[in-house]
């Protein structure tokens, strides 16, 4: 899921060290990018550029407190914020059945993945795997961007019939966020007809941000699409994200089954 929020906030190379112990602990949780992600500590304090022993003695007081959590393949959030996070509806059960698909994927491409569902106009952003220095589309779990201009927000309204599309824009002007973010509804509802002859594959390219390009794909469960995945990266990676469809149409589908299997569990 590109978006126009490029949220992360890793300090640029050569930036000024953030000054005090909350800017440094925003820091340290924006770098994980997701709820799914296992970072090594080394690469944490690759990622924010602050030194080794100041991103390990923070981690120490996170992990006391429940905001991270160490295992095998590096740290990762803890329960204290999968609490916050899954506050909405069925949201968390979405997140946790994507995780594992979400890094397979990931660990496949190195591109970074996102997983995202419709709300009102906007894609938010559910969770995120990977984090690309050179990338524009490092947006933070919990951001939103029009759906209009990303790859998962198309793949979501494909699965609307036209007149349930028009009824989300009401009289609303679609918003810009580049020269090339599709503008109308009559241009919009071209662009989902593609994407439903696709099975639900939807590109964006140069939409959400001018340098990003992603592509997505459904999570349809019971005849509806829940959520969607996508992967994302630059426009020179266009060509290998078209490659990379296939893929990433599979992943919806295995997040799908991982989510009917998790409803069968807890019913027996």
């Amino acid at each position: 899921m590109t978006t126009i929020d490029q949220g992360s906030r890793i300090p640029p190379v050569g930036g000024a060290v953030p000054p005090s112990m909350v800017d440094r602990m925003t820091v340290i949780l924006d770098a994980f990018g997701g709820f799914s992600s296992r970072v090594p500590l080394e690469e944490l304090a690759r990622r924010t550029r602050l030194p080794r022993s100041t991103v390990h003695r923070i981690l120490d007081s996170l992990l006391r407190l429940g905001w991270v959590e160490h295992s095998p393949g590096g740290y990762h959030l803890g329960p204290r914020l999968h609490r916050l996070g899954s506050g909405e509806g069925h949201h968390g059960e979405i997140r946790a059945a994507a995780a594992p698909v979400l890094n397979e994927l990931h660990h496949r491409t190195g591109m970074v993945v996102y997983l995202g569902v419709l709300e009102g106009t906007d894609t938010l952003c559910l969770d995120r795997i990977g984090v690309r220095p050179d990338s524009p589309t490092n947006a933070r779990v919990g951001g939103r961007v029009p759906a209009h201009a990303t790859a998962a927000g198309k793949t979501i309204l494909a699965s609307l019939v036209p007149e349930q599309v028009d009824l989300v824009y009401g009289s609303e002007p679609l918003r810009r966020c580049t020269d090339r973010t599709i503008a109308d509804l009559p241009a919009l509802h071209r662009d989902l007809g593609r994407t439903r002859a696709r099975r639900g594959v939807a590109f964006a390219r140069a939409e959400s941000s001018s340098t990003s390009a992603c592509v997505g794909a459904p999570v349809r469960v019971d005849g509806g699409t829940l959520a969607a995945v996508s992967l994302c990266g630059t426009l020179a990676d266009t060509a290998r994200l078209e490659r990379c469809a296939p893929l990433v149409l599979d992943a919806g589908r295995a997040v799908a089954a991982a989510l009917i299997s998790s409803v069968h569990l807890l019913s027996a």
